[in-house]
């Protein structure tokens, strides 16, 4: 790796910390307000217009750290890999600080709402843990590739095995209230579903139980092989040229 890669990666890790622990210091605040005695399912409903700030600062995020990327990458393939490995050090960054400050999680198993966007997510604390580290692997393994001057391509194969991946993952997450928002009938109400009181009520009740880790590794499998794909591919075209 090129030493202007190592300083960028190390300005992109001071970065996804502080960052990470700003999260975390956020969070902190809420669950002061909102859950005193502990965060655990089912949860207390937060008000609905606290709900919407939540999304827009999720939203926020996510383009924070895509814009770090776009600033810190040179091309397209740049330009993905430092986003995927900022957004992996900033959520471990963000469980180490919620770790740090509130004792919290009590295990890798531990449940966590993790997202709202487009509906909340759910899972064990490990499987985005998992999903952070991998996605720094990626971004090591790509930008490695590019200074090395391999050309980094997503062949239509490539991402059709990696976009099944991912999409497999984020199954895992939002089943059980794709699940609940489905057999209740609140399809027809999606864009409004959390001023609806009778979905407010019961997810107010809900306690999540199993999570398909079987799924959860197929898809991790599915994206490791895609990325291997085109770790093979890239270095072929390097010896070809």
């Amino acid at each position: 790796m090129h030493q202007k890669s190592k300083e960028k990666f190390l300005i992109l890790i001071t970065f996804a910390i502080a960052m990470g622990f700003l999260e975390s210091i956020v969070v902190v605040y809420l669950r002061e307000l909102y859950y005193p005695n502990g965060f655990f399912f089912p949860l207390k409903l937060i008000p609905t217009h606290t709900y919407s700030i939540e999304i827009i600062r999720e939203i926020s995020t996510i383009v924070m750290l895509i814009s770090i990327g776009f600033i810190a990458g040179k091309n397209r393939i740049q330009k993905f890999a430092f986003f995927l490995f900022v957004f992996g050090v900033w959520d471990i960054a963000y469980y180490l600080g919620l770790k740090l400050f509130l004792n919290w999680p009590a295990s890798f198993l531990t449940w966590d709402l993790l997202f709202l966007i487009p509906i909340p997510w759910v899972g064990p604390v490990l499987a985005p843990v998992i999903c952070s580290v991998g996605m720094i692997l990626i971004s090591l393994l790509f930008i490695r590739l590019n200074d090395n001057g391999a050309t980094v391509k997503f062949e239509l194969k490539e991402l059709l095995i990696m976009t099944i991946g991912i999409l497999i993952i984020f199954a895992t997450y939002i089943h059980d209230y794709s699940v609940m928002i489905i057999k209740g009938g609140y399809l027809s109400g999606f864009f409004s579903l959390f001023e609806n009181q009778q979905f407010r009520e019961l997810s107010a009740q809900y306690v999540p139980e199993f999570y398909n880790w079987y799924l959860f590794f197929i898809g991790v499998i599915l994206i490791s092989v895609s990325v291997l794909m085109i770790y093979n591919s890239s270095l072929k075209q390097r010896e070809e040229s």
